[in-house]
């Protein structure tokens, strides 16, 4: 049985849903107020370059907001879950549908507004990982071989396990707890620090088979 989800709700939990059917609007927007810096950085993390240059993160985080109180009774009705995670969940969702619009029948047209170093990045999580350790790269020397580092960061990223890849994305570019990683991947918050230290060896040992890139980057 996953311990994650068999958890009881806490007190506070319990309140906040009871004040949620009373007044949902108002509580929502406290609720999501409270969390918005992360859900901010979620946003700008594993938003598409493409759809970044398209839609503010802002906005992205209006939909959510939108999405979530028309989902209110779904939070209710969900008592093991808790009021960050879920909001998280429904910005992910609100970000796969502007991928969807933006990136789908469009996707060979809007590939052409942006420069080719940028459209090779953020396709998936290795490549949301992979834009945010590129970005730390300064000097002219290697700016100039940018596309070739990134092709191969993204594909040695990519041929992680998913479940590592997805908690090192979420502990160390998101910042969330391990408790909330457990949660939001439905694992033991055991299994979730061992994954997360398995995957943050892993990404050292592909950082450091890239010449030059290392020295760069800094710790991870």
């Amino acid at each position: 049985m996953n311990t994650t989800l068999a958890t009881p709700p806490r007190a506070t939990d319990i309140t906040l849903r009871a004040r949620l059917a009373l007044e949902p609007e108002d509580v929502l927007t406290e609720e999501f107020m409270r969390y918005r810096n992360r859900l901010w950085r979620m946003v700008q993390f594993r938003l598409d370059p493409l759809v970044a240059a398209r839609v503010d993160a802002d906005d992205v985080l209006q939909d959510a907001w939108i999405a979530a109180l028309r989902r209110v009774p779904h939070f209710i009705e969900n008592e093991s879950m808790s009021m960050f995670v879920w909001l998280r969940l429904i910005v992910g969702q609100t970000i796969v549908d502007l991928h969807r619009h933006h990136l789908g029948a469009e996707m060979r047209d809007a590939y052409r507004e942006v420069a080719l170093p940028l459209a090779s990045l953020s396709r998936s999580t290795s490549m949301s990982i992979a834009a945010r350790l590129l970005d730390q790269m300064a000097s002219p020397s290697q700016l100039a071989i940018r596309q070739e580092i990134a092709r191969q960061l993204e594909s040695a990223i990519g041929g992680m396990d998913p479940i590592d890849r997805e908690i090192l994305a979420l502990r160390h570019f998101e910042e969330l707890t391990n408790s909330e990683v457990a949660e939001s991947l439905e694992i033991g918050q055991k299994a979730a620090s061992i994954r997360y230290v398995r995957a943050v060896r892993r990404l050292k040992t592909i950082l450091h088979e890239l010449p030059g890139y290392e020295d760069e980057v800094g710790d991870v």
